[in-house]
């Protein structure tokens, strides 16, 4: 009886993918995981940047909702104080409750005010300060050093009420 190996042959390497087949497949996967995930990360920073800016943003437009009202800034000596459950600004609803003093990038935000004026300050992204670096609100006025586009960006803007003796 003559033996036919030729049919076994063909199922057998029909049968699933070959070791070529499968690293091709996880290399593809690979690639396109990271480039995915590097994207994910760039776009994670950029909106916790911007999330810093409306931290102060909200801040700032309590303060000059304080100002409106009172005829000056609240004393306080740090960002702290500010958002504490016990500041002025909280307790007439000026901003909202259990604002975080530190910004989404973990580091505390720097702040101050007088009856005169006040600035809130935040350190931007420590990774990558060229294109997220430091946010600086004063009394009308943002400043900051990114090219993102948004409320948060842009150089001076005049947004607030102007403080005393200043004029617009």
């Amino acid at each position: 009886m003559p033996t036919n190996s030729a049919p076994s042959q063909a199922r057998r390497t029909s049968r699933g993918f070959s070791l070529l087949e499968l690293l091709v497949a996880m290399m593809i996967i690979a690639v396109l995981g990271t480039l995915g995930f590097s994207q994910f990360r760039k776009h994670s920073a950029q909106a916790r940047y911007l999330k810093a800016g409306d931290d102060l943003k909200i801040v700032a437009e309590g303060l000059d909702q304080y100002y409106l009202k009172h005829g000056n800034f609240p004393d306080f000596g740090s960002f702290e104080a500010m958002v504490d459950g016990n500041s002025s600004l909280v307790k007439e609803s000026l901003i909202k409750v259990g604002m975080s003093g530190q910004d989404p990038f973990g580091q505390p935000y720097e702040g101050k005010s007088t009856k005169a004026t006040y600035e809130l300050k935040c350190a931007g992204d420590p990774n990558n300060q060229e294109d997220a670096g430091p946010i600086i609100r004063t009394p009308g006025q943002v400043t900051n050093s990114s090219p993102v586009s948004g409320p948060a960006a842009g150089s001076p803007k005049s947004d607030a009420p102007a403080a005393p003796g200043s004029k617009k």
